[in-house]
């Protein structure tokens, strides 16, 4: 491609409204523009990017097993009412009646397919021997962002490879689940991503069940519990410490019971202010609903309950903070004085919670509280869990070296899905014995626009953007010095033509451009490798090449035409898939 041929229009300021570095670089590079919040257009340096990070995930999706489609990005919304996720989506979800002769026909713009696929295959596979089955499609999805920001990173319309596998037993979704994850880390290391594999919250099947891919990046929205020494890794939501059990006996320092008043306080901040004590000596007392049933969940002060944990300590398929009538039945008192002192509900909690001596709790009386609250005496407790959030400094479940936090923008999510979509659309298969079952499935998803912009975020200097040759929206830039320099301008052609014909994404700088410009925005566009041609360098028979990220340029011999270049080319390919690690 030529330079003037194309739509480049670099800015050299960095744009105000522009907050982290991947959204000022793909601004100012000429990668993208906004149409609207939440939607951008991408020029043609940055939809050639994603056409490239789009093959390769194309590549390995054919190579684990899977078959491309295509589906619709307009749906019924019957189809979400079934599903009951027309309500879970709420406001995200883009819906619109449509007049059709003298009916209006409620549509929503697709923000993900699991029900579109699941109607699909509820039509077309009745028998086990038609499974297992894997599918994908690379296809814009639409979500009503409330407050779209940090450029293509969230936004309300944007490009998505999702991939759905059927299978009759979870033998069958463990195999494609598996391949699925090998397959994630192939692409991600293969688009030049440092990237972690991290455990999220197993869905109804149990067990390892998801994982989220993250970029380890300083602005991302996400935060990630991190281990080095083991590589231990989970999101928020997943994240165990390593961290045991206490022995549970009553403290020798425990001091008598007492009853204080605390009108109208009943947050922990209200109660460590007007008792002048610090959070941490406090019990916070949760009361939740487990399968229907109250629990209360008793949880450090300072600390943040997980939900996800407290599923899981007791076996239950759901769990939700309680209602006011519920929290009323079994503390005798409104919501925010609740305490483990005679409460009529089972109680667990937390590890930190019966080495709290004489603790501070709600007195389950409305504006009280109880000071020097001690297990075994006022409370009991056969045993404690892992229930709060992990924090820094945490011992790591693996290695038992401190945790540490670290932020990440989400790429890409494994999830095992289980039977929710094949129930509620009757998506089928007949085992060997003509019974009946629901096809079990997974779901397999990429930002394939996230690709680009974590390489935006992560790999950039203090010039511009740093591709890696695999995702570089063209790997080799030829600059003719002085384009009124017949010489110059004849052997740069020579350049460009031959190393077209060898099949190198070149791009050809034919502007009429001083040097000084044309460097400055080869550096801010980041294409790997450029092959500069001067008049001074043709008169000793040579011509000048650089790496993006070298220091000093290299001369190669002008008769050795494009070889050197196609040599150079290949090694650094080589380097990189060495050190992207990528698996087999």
């Amino acid at each position: 491609m030529r330079w003037s041929n194309t739509l480049i229009p670099t800015i050299k300021e960095v744009p105000a409204d522009a907050e982290i570095p991947s959204h000022q670089l793909m601004l100012r590079a000429g990668l993208i523009r906004q149409l609207m919040a939440g939607a951008y257009t991408y020029l043609p340096l940055g939809w050639k990017a994603i056409q490239k990070a789009a093959q390769i995930v194309r590549e390995e999706m054919d190579a684990a097993g899977a078959a491309e489609l295509h589906m619709p990005a307009l749906q019924p919304i019957g189809l979400f009412e079934r599903t009951q996720r027309k309500e879970a989506f709420g406001s995200v979800l883009i819906q619109f009646n449509v007049p059709r002769g003298n009916r209006q026909i409620p549509m929503a713009l697709g923000p993900t397919h699991e029900e579109v696929v699941t109607d699909l295959i509820s039509h077309c596979i009745s028998s086990y021997k038609q499974l297992p089955l894997t599918v994908y499609q690379i296809q814009t999805k639409f979500r009503n962002e409330e407050r779209p920001r940090f450029g293509v990173l969230r936004t309300s319309e944007f490009l998505m490879k999702d991939a759905y596998s059927f299978s009759s037993s979870v033998k069958q979704l463990d195999e494609i689940y598996d391949r699925m994850y090998r397959a994630y880390c192939r692409i991600f290391a293969r688009c030049g991503l440092k990237y972690l594999p991290v455990e999220a919250e197993s869905g109804p099947i149990g067990g390892d069940a998801s994982h989220e891919f993250m970029i380890p990046a300083d602005n991302g929205e996400d935060s990630i519990v991190y281990c080095e020494a083991s590589g231990y890794a989970a999101n928020m939501e997943r994240a165990d410490t390593g961290r045991t059990s206490p022995e549970i006996v009553t403290s020798s320092n425990a001091a008598a019971l007492e009853k204080k008043s605390t009108p109208e306080a009943t947050s922990i901040e209200q109660v460590s202010k007007l008792l002048g004590c610090e959070p941490s000596q406090m019990i916070k007392t949760l009361i939740y609903l487990a399968d229907g049933e109250p629990v209360a969940v008793l949880i450090r002060g300072d600390h943040e309950a997980n939900e996800g944990k407290i599923r899981r300590a007791l076996s239950a398929s759901s769990v939700e903070l309680a209602d006011d009538k519920t929290i009323q039945q079994v503390t005798n008192a409104p919501t925010g004085f609740a305490g483990p002192v005679g409460i009529k509900c089972k109680i667990i909690a937390d590890h930190d919670v019966p080495v709290i001596e004489n603790a501070i709790t709600g007195a389950n009386e409305a504006d009280a509280h109880y000071l020097n609250v001690n297990v075994g005496r006022d409370y009991q407790l056969e045993t404690t869990f892992d229930l709060r959030n992990a924090e820094a400094g945490d011992p790591c479940p693996k290695s038992g070296e401190p945790l540490t936090i670290v932020h990440g923008i989400e790429v890409g999510h494994v999830f095992k899905l289980g039977t929710k979509y094949t129930e509620a659309l009757d998506a089928n298969f007949l085992d060997e014995k003509e019974k009946r079952h629901p096809i079990i499935m997974g779901c397999y998803g990429i930002g394939v626009n996230r690709i680009v912009a974590g390489l935006a975020e992560t790999r950039h200097d203090e010039n511009g953007l740093i591709w890696p040759l695999s995702i570089a929206p063209y790997e080799v830039l030829v600059i003719p010095l002085n384009v009124k320099d017949d010489e110059v301008m004849q052997t740069a052609e020579r350049y460009y033509n031959e190393l077209k014909a060898a099949g190198v994404d070149v791009l050809f700088d034919d502007r009429n451009a001083r040097p000084g410009v044309k460097f400055k925005d080869a550096d801010l566009i980041g294409i790997p490798y450029r092959v500069v041609i001067g008049g001074k360098g043709l008169q000793k028979g040579e011509i000048e090449t650089k790496w993006r990220t070298a220091e000093n340029a290299e001369m190669i011999a002008l008769d050795a035409g494009i070889r050197p270049v196609l040599e150079a080319l290949e090694s650094r390919k080589a380097e990189e898939y060495q050190a992207a690690n990528v698996p087999e």
